[in-house]
């Protein structure tokens, strides 16, 4: 908007225009400052600045980008294709980042949890031991979780560049190929990714795959999450649904024990809806809690049919934000962020500590290449992988 400050001159010395123009400037210079745009006009939620994140990784341009649909706006890294801030609205239309995360490419490298916001793969969760057996061949993959292998290993998809096909306002879409022996695993592995945001304020991810070999493909998102806002505080009043009638039992190392168990009369029974921490003072008495040092599991959601299901919903109830996760796949791995110790600080200024943000992973069970009874994730040449989770936001007053 043009400003006329003609009448000034009539009714005001000289230097008084001048220096209301000064103050007017200053002011104008400071919005600009604190406000990210990018060269489509997007406008980020936090103070985010693109320059931060401009690096080369391993030989390839590191870029941050802006989405903006409905009343929610995202910002992408290609580094890990990760959500780097989520801006939703309360109950009174007030703003906030939901997602963790940080102000700088330099802090995503050298961050104590290597995982925000990043999409995972080649495959999510834990491999026993690091090992698999597949056409009567074994693979060993590096272990960077004690004695098991995490989420694609230590170069893992979430420490990759992936290469940026399209982008727009409302949608980026991503691509990586991982060559054959990537972290131990076989065959060229080439995958597509979208981020689109709706109107109706849904984060949409749509994950596309094709192979030459047989592999295990089980690829997720891993967004941390406070629906009061980054760093805002405890996240066990938030109120947490799960569609899962039973959940899937651990050892002592995270890995899965070979069997799923009914929810009923355990801490795990999230179907009718209850604080996160409702049930946390049993860490000492039940065993999976205390193998998983908190909620750490596999809940195996209840679906008849193939396709969309609702998994879960969560609200917190100051700021009455509510997040209802849809998804494709057979599981999703609810954990309470029980690994968070105060060494990371966040976009806020704040430290990332215990308990304060959740993950609502989708995906196929943990170990399932080792785990017969488990849904199968091998991917083999002539198919294509293709999975879709949706995050839809809004506000209950």
């Amino acid at each position: 908007m043009k400003t006329n400050f003609a009448f000034l001159d009539e009714r005001r010395p000289k230097h008084s225009v001048n220096k209301r123009k000064i103050i007017v400037l200053a002011i104008l210079m400071r919005m600009l400052l604190f406000s990210c745009t990018t060269n489509n006009g997007q406008k980020a939620c936090c103070e985010l600045k693109p320059e931060n994140f401009q690096k080369n990784i391993d030989g390839k341009p590191v870029k941050l980008f802006f989405l903006k649909n409905g009343e929610i706006s995202m910002a992408v890294t290609n580094f890990g294709g990760r959500i780097v801030s989520l801006c939703t609205p309360d109950k009174n239309e007030e703003m906030a980042d939901i997602v963790l995360g940080f102000n700088c490419i330099d802090d995503y490298l050298n961050a104590k949890e290597p995982y925000h916001g990043a999409l995972i793969g080649r495959v999510a969760n834990r491999i026993a031991n690091g090992n698999f057996n597949l056409g009567g061949e074994t693979f060993s993959l590096p272990l960077n979780n004690g004695a098991n292998h995490l989420h694609g290993g230590p170069k893992g998809f979430h420490n990759q560049v992936w290469d940026v096909k399209k982008v727009n306002n409302t949608k980026i879409v991503l691509a990586y190929f991982s060559k054959d022996g990537e972290m131990g695993y076989p065959g060229n592995l080439y995958v597509e990714m979208k981020y689109k945001l709706t109107p109706q304020n849904r984060v949409v991810m749509k994950y596309k795959a094709t192979t030459d070999k047989n592999t295990p493909v089980n690829l997720t998102n891993h967004a941390f999450f406070n629906l009061g806002g980054e760093a805002g505080g405890s996240i066990n009043k938030h109120i947490l649904t799960i569609n899962a009638d039973s959940f899937t039992t651990i050892g002592e190392t995270l890995i899965p024990l070979g069997k799923n168990i009914s929810v009923e009369g355990t801490p795990f029974d999230f179907r009718k809806g209850k604080a996160i921490g409702h049930d946390l003072h049993q860490q000492n008495t039940n065993q999976q809690l205390k193998n998983g040092m908190g909620y750490d599991h596999n809940f195996v959601l209840n679906r008849s049919e193939r396709g969309m299901v609702w998994a879960a919903v969560a609200i917190e109830p100051g700021s009455g934000r509510k997040m209802e996760v849809f998804t494709q796949e057979p599981g999703i791995q609810f954990y309470g962020g029980n690994f968070f110790d105060g060494s990371d600080t966040g976009k806020s200024g704040k430290t990332l500590k215990y308990r304060e943000s959740f993950a609502l992973e989708t995906q196929h069970f943990p170990d399932s290449p080792n785990q017969n009874p488990f849904p199968s994730i091998i991917l083999a040449p002539g198919e294509v992988y293709k999975t879709k989770s949706i995050y839809k936001f809004s506000a209950e007053k």
